[in-house]
């Protein structure tokens, strides 16, 4: 398997990178097409719009849940540092990272009333977006929730540990919870950053083990879960979710470890994989934007065009924000503008390094009690 290092510390498999570069993509597909794509007004015979939503759907049990799985695997070293490292490295930072965006988002999203999104409109909001209900940046406050969850049960045995995390994802994805906002999905995935970070060297040997005919195997699997759900609106059903998103979760390492074999592709999307937070905490109001100006006009091209558009814009829309926030990134970075990145330091910055921003410190992987 293909091997990037990591400076200072032992190598890591390079599929990691490049499934966090691929969920990065896919996420910020998914915006392109709920927040702005499907709320045009189409004029078209051809059912693409809703042929990309539908696209997007069947993505969901493996956006994040692969997204957390791998943050989780690079957690591993962190959580077993002392608490008062672990409270300002990882859980205070993730805290500020989503409060310093929140206000971003907040003043952005302000401008575009009409964009579909969770945002704060009044005081009460902000408060309890602040708080229990987080917004699109629900990710940010989640690493710092599943950090303080794994350091608090580091000793406890693995299986009561996933199984309690288990029984809240099921609990959470048959809806017997309340949770507005993105409060749901906190709940939901907490469980595959435990896994990640418990059960890292099963990953490993998964991804080791990749090959053509297991991927095929597991897509299969993965399509006719889906079909079923859909056909038996069993979305909801006790414990279906957190086990469709495991095979998700299956599927998506095996196929970004034999995507390592292509290597002009592979380094590309690995690079990506460890530049995720600017275009994760970016795109959002970004896309605010774009929807503010472009939503008008191309709802009222005809019918032409629109096919065109149909066909193309999600793709396309979804390359240029992922460039204009790696571009934006480079030029707040130029400008000294590191603390929208991460917790400005006590002692003198050191310069900006391109590496991943929630992997975890650079020593041996640590054994948990089983």
């Amino acid at each position: 398997m293909t091997i990037a290092s990591i400076s200072g510390g032992r190598p890591r498999a390079e599929w990691a990178d490049v499934a966090k570069g691929v969920c990065i993509v896919l996420v910020v597909l998914w915006h392109v097409i709920m927040k702005h794509y499907l709320p045009i007004d189409w004029h078209l015979s051809l059912p693409l719009p809703g042929a990309w939503g539908l696209f997007g759907e069947q993505l969901l049990p493996l956006r994040m849940p692969v997204f957390f799985t791998i943050s989780g695997m690079f957690a591993a070293a962190a959580v077993h540092r002392p608490w008062r490292v672990v409270r300002r490295s990882r859980i205070a930072k993730f805290f500020y990272l989503y409060a310093v965006w929140f206000a971003v988002h907040t003043a952005v999203l302000s401008l575009v009333p009409r964009f579909d999104t969770l945002a704060a409109h009044s005081l009460s909001d902000v408060l309890d977006q602040l708080t229990i209900t987080p917004t699109n940046l629900w990710y940010l406050s989640a690493l710092a929730v599943y950090f303080t969850v794994a350091k608090l049960t580091r000793r406890l045995p693995v299986t009561l540990v996933l199984g309690a995390a288990f029984v809240l994802s099921a609990v959470a994805s048959a809806g017997l919870l309340a949770a507005p906002g993105n409060r749901g999905q906190l709940y939901q995935n907490l469980l595959f950053f435990l896994a990640g970070l418990r059960l890292r060297p099963w990953v490993e040997q998964l991804a080791a083990r990749a090959t053509p005919r297991l991927l095929v195997s597991g897509v299969t699997g993965y399509a006719v879960v889906m079909v079923a759900i859909h056909v038996l609106g069993a979305r909801t059903w006790f414990g279906l979710w957190p086990v469709t998103s495991a095979l998700a979760v299956t599927v998506g390492v095996l196929a970004t470890s034999l995507l390592t074999r292509r290597r002009g592709l592979s380094s590309r999307l690995a690079a990506l994989g460890r530049r995720t937070l600017p275009i994760y905490v970016m795109h959002m109001p970004l896309l605010a934007l774009i929807h503010l100006m472009l939503w008008r006009p191309f709802s009222s091209l005809g019918a032409g065009p629109q096919l065109v558009l149909a066909a193309f814009l999600p793709a396309v829309l979804t390359a240029l924000l992922v460039w204009l926030c790696l571009l934006l990134h480079r030029a707040l970075m130029s400008a000294g503008a590191s603390w929208l990145f991460d917790l400005p330091s006590r002692s003198r910055p050191r310069p900006a390094t391109p590496t991943d921003w929630s992997a975890a410190p650079t020593r041996e992987l640590p054994r948990f009690p089983r």
